[in-house]
């Protein structure tokens, strides 16, 4: 099973970057509507989820969605990613 969810993300992860590509990575916005970065396998970009050093990709940033004990990272806080068990999917961004 567990190589199951790995395949299934890399599949996601090759489509995402396919798609950043084309229109620009897609951006992380929480249902408070706090910018959480780009959602990029870039480590350079700044704005970029996959920047360990970056404000968005820290793992000790509070507006990271890398940091476990954060708001926005935490698998137990009500506007996190990585919570399995919230009800409601943050809103979805307007096109700019």
């Amino acid at each position: 099973m567990k190589t199951l969810h790995l395949i299934i993300a890399s599949v996601i992860i090759r489509l995402l970057s396919a798609f950043a590509q084309e229109y620009g990575a897609p951006r992380i916005v929480a249902p408070d509507g706090t910018y959480l970065g780009n959602l990029s396998a870039n480590p350079y970009d700044p704005n970029s989820t996959a920047n360990p050093y970056g404000q968005y990709g820290s793992p000790y940033s509070p507006t990271s969605i890398n940091n476990p004990y954060g708001q926005y990272g935490s698998p137990y806080s009500p506007d996190s990613v990585n919570n399995p068990f919230i009800t409601t999917p943050p809103p979805t961004p307007p096109i700019q």
